[in-house]
Parts: structure tokens; sequence; C-alpha cells
């Protein structure tokens, strides 16, 4: 839902993706890219993959630089001449951060201040980053709101905070303007479903189409606002493009304002799977211990985004996940 007025600022425009080779990075390219813009990716596919590149990796609006944003000269280069920054590289995952806590904080600490200093220096119009739902820690109150949270339950929702904590100083310091945008579960296309710290929805699906049972971590009762890929990207774009002075330095959520528990997930991605493989819904889950730092319960007010950035979210997640469903049946057999 972005207005041809704003979506016709792109053209021309030179936009910065770090971790464009990743998931939702790489989404990003491609919408930018459909938008003519010039688009650079910055990955050094430690989880990104060359193959989500395949699409646009030859469009003559598209550069890839492979560097690491812990290198900070590699950061000065890559903004160089850059209009906008979305900022998605990151290691993410609770598990990976307890189990390696000091590459998180290299990586999501450092490496986000490197890439603060990088847009400082180039005159960056705007550093739209990837923030976390992690942030809202041991908050109990639902749905959650931006401006209230609680202490981190892992090292990975601890770099998220610092991350805002560090853009809101660039803002107040230097003048840098950015906007950090609090995903809640964001699933669709190019998510991998493979590797120790896979998400929830691909790992299920390919399970389910591999006539295996999930692994529910717990009874199936924790819930989350799964949030499909194209409303990431709206609010990416809005917050981007927004002309609203207020908007800019803001920290939003970006969700469906919806709660789905795991057990309700692995019902609905039966049902559309169903239409592939009638099989898959005789499958029934398997049950294993709750994840330590795991939060029990998340669910996003989505009003300040509404009110300020326009953000409207084009995907319930049952329509996300229908959507997600097709694009795994034909991209994961």
């Amino acid at each position: 839902m972005i207005d041809a007025n704003k979506r016709a600022k792109l053209t021309g425009s030179t936009v910065l993706v770090t971790g464009g080779a990743g998931f939702i990075g790489s989404n990003l390219c491609k919408s930018l890219l459909d938008l003519n813009a010039r688009v650079i990716c910055l990955d050094n596919f430690s989880t990104g993959k060359k193959a989500n590149l395949n699409l646009f990796k030859d469009h003559q609006n598209f550069a890839l630089i492979e560097a690491d944003i812990r290198d900070a000269d590699a950061c000065l280069g890559a903004c160089k001449n850059v209009d906008y920054i979305l900022h998605q590289a990151a290691l993410g995952s609770v598990p990976r951060s307890i189990k390696d806590p000091q590459t998180t904080n290299a990586v999501n600490i450092n490496g986000f201040l490197n890439m603060l200093v990088a847009a400082k220096e180039n005159q960056v119009k705007r550093f739209i980053y990837a923030a976390s739902s992690s942030t809202y820690g041991d908050a109990a109150a639902l749905p959650k709101v931006e401006d209230h949270i609680g202490k981190p339950l892992s090292p990975y929702a601890i770099t998220k905070y610092v991350n805002e904590l560090y853009a809101d100083v660039f803002q107040k310091t230097y003048g840098l303007n950015s906007i950090g945008l609090r995903y809640f579960n964001v699933f669709g296309r190019h998510q991998d479903p493979d590797g120790a710290y896979a998400a929830v929805i691909p790992k299920f699906v390919k399970k389910l189409m591999n006539h295996r049972s999930p692994v529910i971590n717990g009874d199936g009762s924790f819930s989350r606002d799964f949030t499909y890929i194209d409303n990431v990207i709206q609010a990416n774009l809005l917050a981007m493009l927004t002309e609203t002075p207020e908007a800019v330095n803001q920290i939003y959520n970006v969700a469906c304002g919806e709660r789905t528990d795991l057990n309700q997930l692995v019902e609905i991605l039966k049902a559309e799977l169903y239409k592939f493989d009638p099989e898959i819904l005789d499958i029934s889950a398997k049950y294993g211990p709750a994840r330590q730092g795991d939060v029990p319960h998340s669910q996003a007010s989505i009003e300040k985004a509404k009110k300020l950035l326009e953000y409207q979210p084009e995907f319930s997640v049952k329509a996300g996940l229908a959507e997600a469903v097709s694009w795994y049946w034909n991209n994961l057999k």
C-alpha cells in the first residue's frame, strides 16, 4: 500500500541492503529493483545464500559487495553515494546467541555500530534497521506496545535492544535519521527450512511435506504474531519514504496484530498442504522440551505504525500461510 508519489521517489535512488542475500534482505532487494531503485547488497554469506539472488543478480541496477559488517572499512566503502540503508544483516536466533554470545555480540552490536558510523560519515538520508520483538523480554502485557519493554531474556535480545539505543544516540549526537522496525516472527518465500536455527514455519512445512511429524517445543500453547514477508516489505518501504517528520527516529512493531499458538499453526499448515497432498492431514505433531530463553506469548500492537507510517498489513496470518505454503511446495520439493 505505497502510493505512486512515494514509489516514484525510489526511481534513481540508491539503497544499500545489508544482509541482502538473506531471507528478508533478498525479498527487499527484489522489491526495490521492481520499483526502479539502484540496489547494493552487502553480505558475507554466513547465513545468506547466493541462490536467493538468482532472480536479479544480473539486473543492471543491482550490485553485490561480499563483505562482513564487522569490517569497518568495508562498511564505509559500501555506504558511498547511498541514499538509504535497509540494515538487515545480523545473526538471528535466540538459541544460537545462548550457545555463542560472543559472535552474536560482535555481529549484532559491533557490526551495527560500524554501519551507523559509515552511514553518518557518508551522510546517508535515512537508516532503517531490523529491530526485534525479542526486545520485549519478560514484559507480560499483551499486546506489546513500543514504549513498554521488559528485561531481555537472551543475548540476542540484548543485542537488538542495544541497536535501538545506539540509533537513538546517533540521531541526538550526529543527526543521523533512523527508524527501527521490530519484526515479529516473519515468514515467507526464501526462508531456509534447514540448519540448527531454522525458523519454525519452513521447518514444520518441510517435515510435513516429507510425511514426518513436526516437533513442537513445549506443549504447543506458546503463541506468536506470525507476519508474512510482504507486510515487512511494506513497512520498510514506508519507513524509508515517509515524509512525516514525527514518523522518523521512532521504533515500530511490524506484525499482523494477531496471535497464533503452535498447535493452531500446525493445523493451518496441514490444511494448506492438504491441497497438494491429502495424506498430510493425518500427520500428528510430536512434543519436546520448551526452549531456553523463549517468550511464552507474543502479540503486537500495530497502532503506532498504522498512525504514523500508514502501515496496513496486506496479509493476515492465514492468507500469508497460504501464499507461503504454495511457494514452499514448489521450491522445497
